[in-house]
């Protein structure tokens, strides 16, 4: 492994010991140089048996709860200024615990922002205020007492979030550079966008009008899902969260109309919109290289949020140009399974979970973005990671947690070179810095053009002759034609 060993004199404290955590503390002991008896595990379950080589270190398995009145004296007992807290627990809110480290020294990062509660008063809250876009202006709203070159926090920084950002970046580079080889009029400014690193820019001149976060899991086990168990490659819990929130994604300036449900925002820079409707049935067609078509989900993701408002392109206090963004996510077959199950019951999560792991015989994880209607027509990076290689890489762990495991230590190599950095998400990241750590645990990461399109061959219905004209003929990138209805 070409990854070098990070000298770091802090203490650390990661919260959580799920199934991405235990699959991040074998990389923090192989990459960090550091007196682990300065590391702390907190979780409110007793999972101390399943880290016995973190333990064998000298690390701490402490077992506690965080809750709104403990969150202060709990936090104070193991990290202080200029200590590092990984976050991977969840129901702890994001704009507290990160206040807590502002006004401590604490370094921080975590892959998703969290509230203390987030099933509180479904049924009459709004749409617009269970989004991620909502929670995203509340952290904002905080920021501004924050100094901007306060102790770094970096939020949203997994695979998707986190990685996607940075393989958005690239592919921008990529069309450009292709663009650039075919000799087109558009050279001399795709030129001097690449050289400014203007990413915005570069969405515009290439004429990028979607992104999806496309992911198909193939991972399947030789346990098969029995009735009342909810099955999955990473959180369960997490995985529910999101799933039955409303669908959001960042809404383009090139779509001709909204969709049916849809909201919008009314303050902030109203880069997204949601739908009432939950994203685990909001489906649309995608693409991924080894798998070829998709359908998948539009679970919220704070990257369709992070993502649309970076490469938005301004004029006049208007936005000129944006892409739309959003997640399509076709989970492994047993997560499949256990959704309809779910569903089925009224969305009430079933009381039995389980992350498949050394019982999974086969199957990658086929992970990246898909950058359409530009002058290349699509364009794919991402991460193929194979069970095989992922248990080769860390034992024990699938291709999931591994990914999400890979872009937590590239952060944290970030954070620790980048100290005093304030508030940030992965789009204000060196992505190049980044990748150099999160690559050699991704498997093949190809870069490659698709000449695919919403409308094509697998989009196929048998009875469209019998049924109203869908979609949009006159905008063949347009959120409609890749709606599944």
């Amino acid at each position: 492994m070409s990854i070098p060993r990070l000298p770091f004199g802090g203490r650390v404290l990661l919260l959580g010991c799920g199934s991405v955590s235990r699959c991040l503390q074998p990389l923090l002991l192989r990459h960090l140089d550091m007196d682990f008896t300065r590391l702390t595990v907190l979780d409110f379950e007793d999972l101390a048996g399943s880290i016995p080589d973190t333990l064998a270190s000298g690390a701490t398995y402490v077992r506690e709860r965080i809750t709104p009145e403990n969150i202060s004296s709990e936090l104070a007992k193991y990290v202080g200024d200029g200590d590092l807290l990984i976050n991977l627990a969840w129901n702890i809110d994001t704009v507290e615990i990160i206040q807590w480290c502002q006004d401590n020294g604490v370094r921080y990062v975590d892959t998703s922002v969290e509230l203390w509660d987030p099933y509180e008063d479904q049924l009459t809250t709004t749409p617009q205020d269970r989004t991620l876009y909502a929670r995203h202006m509340k952290l904002r709203e905080r920021a501004k007492t924050w100094a901007l070159d306060g102790p770094t926090a970096v939020v949203e920084h997994g695979a998707n979030p986190g990685l996607v950002s940075h393989w958005t970046k690239v592919a921008l580079e990529d069309i450009a550079n292709a663009i650039i080889a075919k000799g087109s009029e558009k050279a001399p400014a795709l030129k001097a966008a690449l050289d400014a690193k203007d990413y915005p820019k570069l969405g515009q001149l290439t004429g990028t009008k979607v992104i999806h976060i496309s992911e198909r899991d193939t991972q399947v086990s030789d346990k098969p899902k029995e009735v009342g168990e909810f099955v999955n490659t990473w959180s369960v819990e997490g995985f529910f969260e999101e799933g039955i929130a409303p669908a959001e994604m960042g809404w383009g300036t090139h779509e001709p109309s909204l969709p049916e449900h849809a909201y919008t925002h009314e303050s902030g820079p109203q880069n997204q919109i949601c739908l009432a409707q939950t994203g685990i049935t909001t489906q649309v067609r995608s693409w991924v290289p080894l798998g070829g078509p998709i359908i998948g989900m539009v679970v919220r993701h704070g990257e369709a949020f992070t993502i649309s408002d970076h490469l938005t392109v301004w004029e006049d206090g208007k936005a000129a140009y944006r892409p739309t963004v959003h997640y399509a996510y076709q989970p492994a077959d047993a997560a499949l399974n256990s959704l309809h199950e779910c569903r089925m019951n009224g969305y009430k999560l079933q009381e039995n979970h389980r992350i498949m792991n050394d019982e999974i015989t086969s199957g990658i994880d086929e992970l990246g973005v898909l950058l359409l209607g530009h002058d290349m027509n699509g364009w794919w990076v991402g991460s193929q990671l194979s069970i095989e290689e992922s248990r080769a890489l860390v034992p024990h762990q699938n291709a999931t947690t591994l990914q999400v495991a890979a872009s937590v230590l590239g952060a944290v190599y970030w954070i620790i070179n980048n100290p005093n950095r304030g508030l940030c998400v992965p789009d204000d990241l060196d992505h190049h810095a980044v990748l150099e750590i999160a690559n050699p645990y991704l498997g093949p990461v190809p870069s490659v053009q698709t000449d695919w399109t919403p409308t094509g061959e697998a989009a196929y219905e048998p009875f469209a002759n019998f049924r109203p004209a869908s979609g949009n003929d006159k905008e063949l990138w347009a959120f409609a034609n890749f709606l599944v209805s």
